[in-house]
């Protein structure tokens, strides 16, 4: 075989191997949020689950940002994103290696954590969640919202039950007024 048959007969594996990696980089994209960086939602599910699958300690957080909007409508667009990448970076700090931090769009985030006691308590997260995010001289207040909800709580260990369960803590945290933890 000559060198040109061999190097035509080559071309067609380099445009499946081309293929392949810009597929695979694409697929590795869409698990990520562009904005935050952390995990989408799709990303973040499947690891999700094999964590709680695997950890009898796991803990399962939802965190909401308060009053976004109002940050948003007030400051701009570009502000808001400040928060939101400020408060990816926070969550994603307190989880470690020991968790999964998670976008879930908008101003929602969540998180799991296989073992807890490696990281600082819920208060430490709800007082990082609370810092202010300084975004063109300006200081902007930030307050979360934080449902949780203990693996061995549940009498099914599902992901769709923590995350249930991290809801319901959630808005009773959101009910007992801003900077809340429940």
């Amino acid at each position: 075989m000559d060198t040109y048959t061999m190097a035509a007969a080559g071309l067609p594996a380099l445009g499946w191997a081309l293929h392949g990696g810009l597929l695979w980089r694409r697929l590795a994209t869409a698990r990520r949020d562009p904005l935050t960086g952390l995990h989408t939602r799709a990303g973040w599910t499947t690891r999700a689950e094999h964590l709680l699958a695997k950890n009898a300690n796991a803990l399962v957080l939802l965190v909401d940002l308060d009053d976004f909007k109002a940050i948003n409508d007030t400051h701009g667009h570009a502000a808001g994103d400040a928060v939101l990448i400020a408060t990816a970076g926070r969550l994603a700090d307190w989880c470690g290696r020991h968790g999964i931090a998670a976008r879930l769009g908008g101003d929602e985030f969540a998180a799991i954590v296989a073992h807890p006691a490696h990281t600082a308590g819920l208060f430490t997260l709800r007082t990082a969640l609370d810092e202010p995010v300084e975004h063109h001289g300006h200081v902007l207040r930030v307050s979360a919202s934080v449902g949780h909800c203990h693996r061995d709580h549940l009498p099914v260990p599902s992901l769709t039950d923590a995350l249930s369960a991290a809801d319901a803590s959630m808005y009773a945290a959101k009910g007992h007024g801003r900077r809340n933890t429940h």
